[in-house]
């Protein structure tokens, strides 16, 4: 069979338009980027599929039932997920603690209500001393001038969240 009938057929075209389809979905899954590879992976497909379809509207019906297939496969997969009846070699095996060696951000909300010394201009963002140790911090919007006293009322992950320490005026 001369190669010109081979290209011809449109079977031969639609398997490589398949197969080109699901390398760059692949290639979406294990490189870091903006969904490019997936969107160009996926509208191949979608062109594979009205290729091998003989009207058009053959091609939006086989779409549609690709559609609909893909959404119930994934409820079924987010289902599984959230019961933790994935298979093994798609769950994490062991966990980041911190007796394997693994450090997260350190629990602050210990700080709310304890006071401190602005070492820095706070404009809304600066330093302050809590005895003896620097942090960094912010206000809500408040300009405040380094050695004023300050108190943490808020504290957001690693998001200290100070005010200018209420003054106790004694009578």
């Amino acid at each position: 069979m001369p190669f010109y009938e081979l290209i011809s057929n449109i079977t031969v075209w639609s398997v490589i338009l398949f197969v080109v389809g699901i390398v760059l979905l692949v290639i979406e899954l294990h490189i870091p980027g903006f969904g490019v590879f997936g969107v160009l992976g996926v509208i191949v497909l979608i062109i594979d599929v009205f290729i091998t379809a003989k009207t058009f509207t053959q091609g939006l019906i086989m779409t549609a039932v690709l559609f609909v297939i893909v959404v119930v496969l994934m409820a079924v997969l987010a289902s599984f997920a959230s019961k933790g009846r994935l298979p093994k070699g798609l769950t994490l095996k062991e966990s980041t603690s911190t007796e394997l060696g693994f450090s997260g951000a350190e629990d602050m909300k210990y700080l709310i209500g304890k006071t401190g010394t602005a070492a820095t201009v706070l404009r809304p963002v600066g330093n302050v001393d809590f005895d003896g140790v620097r942090l960094d911090v912010v206000t809500r919007g408040e300009y405040l001038e380094s050695g004023t006293p300050v108190e943490v009322i808020e504290v957001e992950g690693n998001r200290i969240v100070v005010r200018a320490a209420k003054q106790v005026t004694h009578i």
